[in-house]
């Protein structure tokens, strides 16, 4: 497993907690469900680097924004509530009531993950020692 996917893999494990929590620990408000819908625009994005460690993040930015894009337009249908009625964890996953406040925030949410994902990369690529500064197995028979 490459880093990337270890790093992603361990940040998907503490936003699912995290929302878990949020859900189930705080009251109801407009601020709990900022906060879920946030948490869930990172763990698409999340998920989406532990699938694919090596595409492009601006790719798998713009794949996690319009999942959970269209995720949310669906549920203008009523759909998904009525999913949710017969089987309730799909809840988790599709949600059940549109809110257009959410398209805001899971655009902003993905936004976010894409930024630190870039910074550590970044910070990643300066630490690894380039070809030019490891040594030659020539050097190292020696």
């Amino acid at each position: 497993m490459t880093r990337r996917r270890l790093a992603a893999l361990g940040a998907l494990a503490i936003v699912i907690a995290a929302g878990l929590g949020t859900r189930r620990l705080l009251p109801s408000s407009a601020a709990t469900d900022i906060a879920g819908d946030a948490l869930y625009a990172v763990a698409a994005y999340a998920g989406l680097v532990v699938l694919f460690p090596r595409v492009r993040p601006l790719f798998l930015g713009a794949i996690a924004a319009g999942w959970c894009v269209t995720v949310e337009l669906f549920q203008a249908t009523g759909i998904p509530l009525a999913l949710a009625g017969s089987f309730p964890p799909i809840a988790l996953v599709l949600g059940t009531g549109f809110d257009a406040r959410d398209l805001v925030v899971y655009v902003v949410a993905v936004a976010a993950a894409w930024g630190i994902d870039q910074a550590v990369r970044r910070r990643a690529v300066r630490r690894t020692p380039s070809c030019r500064d490891r040594p030659s197995r020539a050097t190292m028979a020696e």
